[in-house]
């Protein structure tokens, strides 16, 4: 199936039957911009009415006629965030296929900074999405009214998606016993970040974790790094013997804890933290390692938005139009990612954005590694 034809079908907030152009077409429009590199609807939309362009979307797409940068505006804004997102997630999940190790799914917020300074909103959008460390791709996402309303769009992002089987990581504000049971609940397995607002849970596990004997039983794995100057060793402790933790039962089928010291040194000087951890799933050093280390994918993808695309400085007045542009975003980001995977390919995502702004048939083949991505079976 074509990557435009799985968001025909959006539905919108109200009728437009009025309208000369069809919301299908302007997503569609609006993810191949975003492809060549746009940053905002104007650019797209004035890339989209130049002869050559609109001669490319009629003969590929059946796009007939590009819409004014009043009307597409009007249509992005009808465009209901919650059914575009269904469909985003109905396509995203394509790209995961059965795994002989689970994938790690990292959950986190971004709040775009450009919402905050604009009157027409009550607190600054704050979007939650789900990112396959492994595989570098957006499952889906669920908007929040800012940061402090985080942990129950979490949650519903959790209900949403199909993740059996998965690692689901997540820092320290969703360390709480409701998420940890809606994980279980999706036949999938939690990593958590226990911070201060775990306070007890805290205390109980770095108190076991350093204490010298206690410490020698536990599992243990070293990775050592080097770049920038400086020198990063992470050690990882791990434990299934969990009978000891105080309050354990009330976290959903906990199985192990773990805790990873980090020591950093260079050039002015030494410096260490702890960080400590709860799965349901009862993991090697290695593996807590390794699922700790691909929750920061989630915050490259964070970055890209800002970095290739400009987000925290978008101007959209409304808030249908600034969701709807995050799923774009997210489309393209993903379809990049897959087509890298697909070629073997190290290219930067600017320079495959810029073959796509200059070559239209580039841009197809870009658009053709999406179309095959294997079903996941979950």
């Amino acid at each position: 199936m074509r990557i435009d034809e799985y968001f025909e079908n959006v539905e919108t907030t109200e009728e437009h039957c009025g309208y000369f152009y069809s919301v299908g077409e302007t997503i569609t429009i609006a993810i191949l911009g975003s492809l060549c590199g746009f940053r905002s609807v104007r650019q797209i939309q004035q890339w989209a009415r130049h002869g050559r362009t609109a001669a490319f979307l009629r003969k590929h797409f059946g796009i007939e006629g590009v819409p004014s940068y009043g009307w597409m505006l009007d249509l992005l804004k009808i465009i209901d965030p919650k059914s575009f997102n269904r469909c985003f997630v109905e396509w995203a999940q394509g790209f995961v296929a059965p795994s002989g190790k689970p994938l790690t799914l990292a959950l986190d917020g971004k709040t775009i900074r450009s919402t905050g300074k604009m009157g027409s909103y009550e607190s600054p959008l704050h979007i939650v999405s789900a990112h396959v460390g492994e595989l570098g791709v957006t499952l889906g996402q669920r908007t929040a009214d800012g940061e402090s309303n985080e942990i129950p769009a979490v949650r519903e992002l959790i209900e949403l998606l199909r993740i059996e089987g998965f690692m689901v990581v997540a820092d320290a504000m969703n360390c709480q016993r409701e998420t940890a049971a809606a994980i279980v609940a999706k036949k999938a397995d939690y990593l958590l970040s226990v911070k201060d607002n775990q306070k007890t849970l805290k205390e109980d596990i770095a108190d076991y974790v350093r204490d010298g004997a206690l410490r020698k039983a536990m599992d243990t794995a070293e990775t050592v790094e080097k770049g920038h100057g400086r020198v990063e060793s992470r050690t990882a402790y791990s434990t299934c013997g969990v009978g000891w933790l105080r309050g354990g039962v009330a976290w959903a089928n906990l199985a192990c804890v773990g805790a990873i010291h980090t020591r950093f040194t260079g050039k002015k000087g030494t410096s260490d933290e702890w960080h400590y951890y709860i799965s349901s799933r009862a993991l090697t050093a290695e593996d807590l390692l390794r699922h700790a280390r691909l929750e920061w994918g989630v915050e490259s993808m964070h970055w890209l938005l800002d970095v290739h695309f400009a987000e925290d400085f978008c101007r959209a007045e409304d808030k249908n139009i600034q969701q709807n542009l995050n799923i774009v975003r997210k489309v393209a980001l993903n379809t990049v990612r897959a087509y890298r995977d697909k070629t073997g390919g190290k290219r930067p995502l600017s320079h495959i954005m810029l073959d796509c702004l200059i070559d239209h048939d580039a841009l197809l083949t870009l658009l053709a590694s999406t179309e095959n991505a294997p079903k996941h079976e979950g």
